[in-house]
């Protein structure tokens, strides 16, 4: 192996344990005082008797007060948007008291620990206090796979999330080198035992740490994902075959482990070694992963100082080192729920994150994209001779590839492009201009596309400015059109649409009755009316101009 990129070696001690474990690890207990451990959440415990912390745990459970509990015996409830001095509160801590919970996961809100330990007293039960700007996606996430990393044994001397340590310790367990890959292709982690064989793949990509392929468009990736345990990879034309295992925590995939093949003799200990180490895997790579939440918080902060805080701006773009020579266009991408405050659709929304991320990253070599509040920014770059054209490609792609994150359609629209850092704040304003009006046109069924660039749509969103300052200022008042809706609302009139259609087709009585579906002659009728009963001189083209504004503006705003 070429050790120029070699970290540290694992002590002795920890070879000599992983070594032990080479015959597969063994089952234990579970104790709440394992897991809490094991989480590393910040959780505070408002009842840490000797009792409580003893409690055996076999699983997580997300709280719902219509849910009828059929087992929660020795389970870790996790009161998502549970109060303390509501009535749930109380009738979850009452429910799970009685039901011999191991433990109730709540966040403060305001209340006093001194008010939560007392509450816990109450009912002789562990309140474990999580911070409040916690993310239960998280919480739910490290619960489990702390329930599922403590009943096999530990591999001594590897500190949670230092996947290079782990990356060792499996490589000595599996008597193979292996690598630790996240879902975007990069490599996390990897093990520097020597005397391993390597080839030359595993070479490149330790050099590198990226996959050469990313694993949304490689078939050995699919593969790995889509079995239920370690599987075999079968070596390529000029490389060693690799054994493999999907890691997922709570259902959600966290990456691979990749291990250059023992050899027959030794495959099938090793992959029964690897289907073993796959709860201890999924708890080091979650807390890798929220080590890494600091530069990912970083990398938002940095954006969003580029969209709204325009005299930091060159700072943040320096920061993030990008290349504005050529302009930069921001992309915005939303997910169409009904709802946005469940579990389920912030992991969507950090899957949506993922996607961006990976199809900038083959198509520009880097990605600057961000999630800040419900909605993923993208920085596109506006290289070669078409840069639109390429960025209608690329987020045409990440809709295309959406139904692998989210049974919910995804919007996708790019702003204007901006020749310096200055103009990226109207860049997004026109990118979340068109995407609010392609959401608004997909409520009402228009048909509307679910990807556009900000020019196509340009006129219409223009139009609604342009009604917004006239709403803002007053200028419409109590104008004809007012009078008009007025007399239609009382009357059961419909001079309005009369109006409506004169306009569309600039007086053309014979297509007029068409759209309307009435006489010609009804139509003479109602343009007479019109103009004698609201004194509207349709001949005068500032009149007829000011009048299609009104109403354009007006059937654009109500979409």
């Amino acid at each position: 192996m070429d050790t120029a990129m070699a970290l540290p070696e694992p002590q002795p001690a920890e070879l000599s344990q992983a070594g032990t474990q080479q015959s597969g690890m063994q089952q234990t207990t579970v104790r709440l005082s394992d897991c809490i451990q094991l989480m590393q959440a910040d959780l505070v415990h408002a009842n840490p008797t000797p009792e409580n912390l003893g409690h055996p745990v076999s699983d997580v459970l997300m709280y719902d007060p219509l849910d009828h509990w059929s087992s929660v015996d020795d389970r870790i409830i996790l009161a998502v948007g549970c109060t303390y001095g509501s009535p749930d509160f109380d009738q979850l801590l009452h429910r799970a008291a009685n039901s011999n919970a191991a433990a109730v996961v709540v966040k403060a809100h305001g209340a006093r620990m001194e008010e939560l330990r007392a509450a816990a007293v109450r009912h002789s039960l562990s309140v474990l206090v999580a911070p409040d700007n916690a993310d239960w996606t998280r919480l739910v996430a490290l619960a489990r796979a702390s329930v599922m990393g403590a009943a096999a044994d530990s591999v001594s001397g590897v500190r949670l999330g230092d996947l290079y340590a782990f990356a060792n310790a499996a490589a000595s367990i599996t008597n193979g080198a292996a690598s630790i890959v996240d879902p975007l292709g990069r490599i996390l982690g990897y093990s520097t035992l020597p005397g391993q064989p390597i080839d030359e793949l595993r070479r490149i990509t330790t050099l590198t740490l990226q996959e050469t392929t990313q694993p949304a468009f490689d078939q050995d990736f699919k593969i790995v994902y889509a079995a239920p345990g370690a599987v075999l990879v079968p070596a390529p034309d000029d490389g060693m075959a690799r054994l493999a295992l999907a890691v997922r925590a709570g259902g959600e995939l966290l990456g691979s482990i990749w291990i250059i093949d023992p050899g027959e003799e030794k495959r099938a200990t090793a992959l029964n070694a690897l289907d073993r180490m796959a709860p201890l895997a999924g708890l080091h790579m979650l807390h890798a992963r929220s080590a890494s939440d600091f530069g990912e918080r970083r990398n938002a902060d940095l954006i969003r100082t580029l969209m709204d805080d325009t005299p930091h701006a060159s700072f943040a773009a320096a920061q993030l080192g990008l290349d504005t020579a050529n302009g930069l266009a921001v992309a915005a991408f939303s997910i169409v729920r009904p709802e946005t405050g469940s579990l389920e659709s912030v992991r969507e929304i950090h899957r949506l994150l993922h996607l961006v991320t990976t199809v900038c990253n083959v198509q520009f070599g880097t990605s600057h994209s961000a999630l800040i509040g419900s909605v993923v920014y993208a920085l596109l770059p506006c290289n070669g001779a078409s840069p639109r054209a390429l960025h209608g490609r690329i987020i045409q792609e990440i809709e295309a590839y959406s139904h692998t994150i989210s049974s919910f359609p995804v919007i996708a629209t790019v702003g204007g492009i901006a020749v310096n850092v200055e103009e990226l704040p109207r860049s997004r304003g026109e990118a979340m201009q068109t995407l609010h009006y392609l959401l608004n046109q997909q409520a009402r069924g228009d048909g509307a596309p679910s990807v556009a660039l900000f020019e196509d749509f340009q006129i219409p969103l223009n139009l609604l400015k342009i009604g917004a300052f006239i709403e803002d200022n007053g200028l419409a008042g109590a104008d004809e059109i007012a009078r008009i809706q007025a007399h239609d609302a009382a009357q059961q009139t419909d001079y309005l649409d009369t109006l409506r259609a004169y306009l569309a087709f600039n007086g053309n009585i014979s297509a007029m009755a068409a759209e309307l579906h009435v006489h010609n002659n009804t139509v003479r009728y109602r343009v007479a009316r019109l103009a004698e009963d609201f004194t509207l001189d349709l001949a005068d083209p500032q009149k007829r101009l000011w009048l299609w504004l009104r109403v354009t503006t007006m059937d654009l705003a109500a979409k």
